[in-house]
């Protein structure tokens, strides 16, 4: 019997029933379209897992030697890092290395410098010491000055800035400070500066200290060679005016050789050498000097006659003054005029009670009228030694000091050396 049709519903399908028979025995299942949803529904899921897996398999290797390369590169550039923070730290304890032997050097050699410095006062205090004793700073023979280098009076170190340093002017100028085109640039780049770069500033700023001292060690030295040497020149120069040679030029002139470096060292001790030597040559030339008659005989006394032509007292008519006469009461002290030996000392005709002293070189000095002789003949006098007391002994008109000066025997004008002198007066004060 077939199914009722509805009219309205049109034909009713019949569901799928699985029928499976085992001998007598028959099952039948009767599949339903949800059943058949679900089974197709499994059946894709297997396929597309399937699918997924089979393309997981052959796409595994590219994706795990993809990830193993990023993982190498990220290690690599770890390690990199690591390899460059490690050589930065090698770099930096390394500068600190270097800096710390930079500093251990430059303070050695600020040590070294000041063991010189030290050792070249030690060398300078004797030749100093002969050099006050030889020179007068009253008015001494002054050569043209030398530009000198000066420092500013500034500290080293700004204790104001934060950081920086007051870098001083060591160059000379006409206003006393110029300023160094480093100031700005050091004023500019303070806050950069590392401690080394600050240390550095600061050891070329005591190596300028310490060179201008040198240099004004040096240039002293220079100075004072340069004051004995025209010293003696003005001595020398004063008693050629009277016709007496005591001493030859002893600088240096037509001269020549080759080029030949010189170290501070050597030019200090050059120096020195030349001030020692023209410090001899002063004293030489002074004791020549002290030896030549050219004090007064009477100081403070006036001349009442001078040498030459004049009027004689006792004939009247023209006569040949062979000395000047000075006023003095009777009594009055004579000084020997230069250093020497007295040859004389006694009664001499006209010149009354005489006393002659020689000098040497030719030149003697004859000193008349003496009321009494104080030295006698062999004794050494030296400069201003009393030799006798002013009288009218002889051919006088009264109480006076007749006085001469002869070289080789023949009488010279003595006021030519009493003036010379007064003038090389203030350079033969100091003793050797």
């Amino acid at each position: 019997m077939r199914p009722q049709q509805s009219a309205v519903f049109g034909k009713r399908k019949e569901p799928h029933t699985i029928i499976i028979a085992r001998g007598d025995t028959i099952r039948h299942f009767t599949v339903r379209p949800w059943i058949a949803a679900m089974a197709g529904s499994a059946v894709a899921a297997l396929a597309i897992g399937y699918l997924l897996a089979t393309s997981y398999l052959v796409f595994r290797d590219d994706l795990i030697g993809a990830t193993v390369a990023r993982q190498a590169r990220l290690q690599q550039a770890y390690e990199d890092r690591i390899s460059a923070l490690r050589a930065q730290l090698d770099r930096v304890t390394s500068r600190q290395l270097l800096d710390q032997q930079f500093m251990q050097e430059k303070v050695g050699e600020l040590l070294a410098r000041q063991d010189q410095l030290t050792k070249r006062q030690s060398r300078l205090d004797p030749v100093l010491n002969r050099a006050g004793a030889e020179l007068l700073p009253a008015n001494p023979p002054v050569p043209e000055p030398r530009p000198r280098i000066k420092a500013e009076n500034k500290p080293l170190l700004d204790p104001t800035a934060t950081g920086s340093i007051a870098v001083a002017s060591f160059a000379p100028s006409h206003t006393g400070s110029v300023p160094w085109p480093l100031r700005s640039r050091t004023s500019q780049k303070s806050e950069k500066l590392s401690a080394a770069d600050k240390a550095d500033y600061l050891f070329v700023k005591l190596n300028r200290a310490l060179e201008t001292i040198e240099t004004e060690q040096i240039d002293s030295v220079r100075l004072l060679a340069d004051d004995a040497y025209q010293t003696a020149d003005a001595i020398a120069g004063s008693l050629e005016d009277v016709g007496l040679t005591i001493a030859s030029d002893h600088r240096e002139q037509n001269i020549g050789g080759p080029l030949l470096a010189s170290t501070s060292a050597l030019v200090f001790e050059d120096q020195v050498r030349e001030l020692d030597e023209a410090l001899s040559h002063l004293n030489e030339v002074k004791a020549k000097a002290r030896r030549l008659p050219l004090a007064s005989p009477a100081p403070g006394a006036q001349i009442s006659s001078r040498f030459g032509a004049r009027k004689d007292p006792f004939l009247g008519r023209l006569a040949h003054h062979s000395g000047i006469d000075f006023r003095a009461k009777r009594g009055a002290s004579i000084h020997a005029t230069g250093a020497g030996t007295v040859i004389k000392a006694g009664w001499n005709g006209g010149y009354g009670r005489m006393v002659e002293i020689d000098h040497g070189n030719g030149l003697t000095t004859r000193y008349a009228h003496m009321s009494k002789i104080l030295v006698k003949t062999g004794d050494k006098v030296d400069v201003g030694t009393t030799v006798g007391k002013v009288g009218s002994s002889g051919r006088s008109t009264g109480p006076h000091l007749h006085y001469e000066v002869r070289r080789s025997g023949a009488a010279i004008n003595p006021a030519r050396f009493i003036t010379a002198g007064r003038k090389i007066a203030e350079y033969l004060k100091s003793e050797s």
